[in-house]
C-alpha cells in the first residue's frame, strides 16, 4: 500500500496523571498541528484533568472514549474513524494496557507516526519498582519520554536517566520542572565496548547492551568483527549452514526472560542436539536471510569453540 494511504496515528502513553491530557490539549490548540484535518481523539482512560471541548467541533476534533479493553478492537476503531470521515488519529492510551494490545488492535491501514510517553516524576520510581514490566513496555517503544513535575531540588536526574537508558538508548528524555522551566537530557551514555576496535570485545555482562544496540542501529555494525560468548542453538527448520547465536535476556522481571539471538552462518559440523555455550568470533553482515524474511544482521562465524557458561547466564541491562 502507498504510504499516502496510511492513516497517521499519534500515540500518547503513560500512567494516569502523567500529563498526557494536558499535552494533547496544548497540541490541539497549536495552529501548526491543528490544521483543520478531521481528527479522531481516542481517550482510553479518564483522569482528573478533562478536555476543554469548546472549540473541538469547529476544529474538526472528535473525542471518543474507550474505557473497556474489550472494545479496543480493529473493527471498533475503524468504525469510529469512518463515522467522522477522519484524516488522522490521536490516542491517549491507558497506561495499564500493554503496547502489544495496541499494536494488535490497530487496523491494517493505520500507521503510528509518533509515540510520546508522559510520566509524573513523583510516582515514576514507585511504578518502576512495583510495575516494572509496564514501565519497560512503554519506554522501549517511545521516541520521547517526558518527566512532568520534576523537582530539581529533591530529585536526581541520573536516577531517572539510568532507568530509561536501561530500556532504550534511542528515546529522548525531557524534564518539565516544577519551577516552570524545562530541558532535554544531555547526559552522555558511552557504550561499554569499543565499536571502532578491529575486533569488538563484548564482555559477558554487556551482551544485552550490545544486542539492543545492534537492533537499534544495525547498519552501524555492518562489516564489524565481534567476539563474545553466546549460546549456540539449532532448529530442524533452519536452512543448511545456519545456527542461532544469542543469550537469554531479562528485560524487566523473571517472567519476561527471552532468548535474543541472530541468524548465524557456520559451515562446520557441530552437535547442537542441545544448546551449548560457545566462545565465538564473527562478522556482522546486513543481508537477506530466510529466517528474517528480509534483510537483517547475519553473523558470519569465523571461529567457534565450546565454552563454560558465564557467571550470570541470563543477561540484563543493568
Amino acid at each position: 500500500m502507498n504510504e499516502d494511504n496510511f492513516v497517521p496515528v499519534y500515540l500518547f502513553t503513560g500512567f494516569l496523571e502523567g500529563g498526557k491530557t494536558t499535552f494533547i490539549q496544548k497540541t490541539l490548540g497549536d495552529k501548526r498541528f491543528n490544521n483543520g484535518d478531521r481528527t479522531l481523539l481516542l481517550v482510553c482512560e479518564e483522569g482528573i484533568e478533562e478536555y476543554d471541548t469548546t472549540d473541538f467541533e469547529k476544529s474538526h476534533i472528535y473525542l471518543r472514549t474507550i474505557e473497556d479493553k474489550e472494545d479496543f478492537t480493529p473493527e471498533n476503531l475503524q468504525r469510529l474513524y469512518d463515522e467522522i470521515k477522519g484524516q488522522r488519529v490521536m490516542i491517549e492510551y491507558n497506561g495499564m494496557w500493554t503496547m502489544n494490545d495496541l499494536f494488535n488492535a490497530l487496523p491494517d491501514e493505520w500507521a503510528i507516526y509518533q509515540i510520546m510517553n508522559f510520566t509524573d516524576a513523583n510516582t515514576f520510581l514507585n511504578y518502576n519498582q512495583n510495575m516494572r514490566s509496564l514501565v519497560v513496555d512503554k519506554l522501549q517503544n517511545c521516541e520521547l519520554t517526558v518527566f512532568n513535575r520534576f523537582n530539581k531540588a529533591t530529585m536526581d536526574k541520573m536516577e531517572f536517566h539510568k532507568i530509561v537508558r536501561g530500556v532504550s538508548r534511542r528515546t529522548e528524555i525531557a524534564y518539565e520542572y516544577t519551577d516552570g522551566t524545562s530541558e532535554y537530557d544531555d547526559i552522555e551514555d558511552p557504550l561499554p565496548f569499543d565499536i571502532n576496535a578491529p575486533t569488538i570485545e563484548v564482555e559477558d555482562r554487556d551482551y544485552a547492551l550490545w544486542y539492543r544496540d545492534v537492533n537499534e542501529e544495525p547498519d552501524k555494525y555492518n562489516g564489524k568483527r565481534v567476539h563474545l560468548k553466546a549460546m549456540a542453538a539449532h532448529n530442524p527448520k533452519f536452512p543448511k549452514g545456519t545456527i542461532g547465536l544469542g543469550r537469554q535476556i531479562m528485560t524487566c522481571c523473571v517472567e519476561d526472560i527471552t532468548f535474543c539471538w541472530y541468524a548465524s552462518t557456520y559451515d562446520k559440523p557441530i552437535d547442537l542436539k542441545e544448546p551449548k555455550w560457545v566462545d565465538v568470533t564473527f562478522t556482522v553482515k546486513m543481508q537477506k536471510h530466510p529466517l528474517y524474511k528480509g534483510k537483517g544482521p547475519v553473523l558470519v562465524v569465523e571461529n567457534l569453540t565450546e565454552a563454560s557458561a558465564p557467571a550470570q547466564p541470563v543477561a540484563t541491562f543493568y
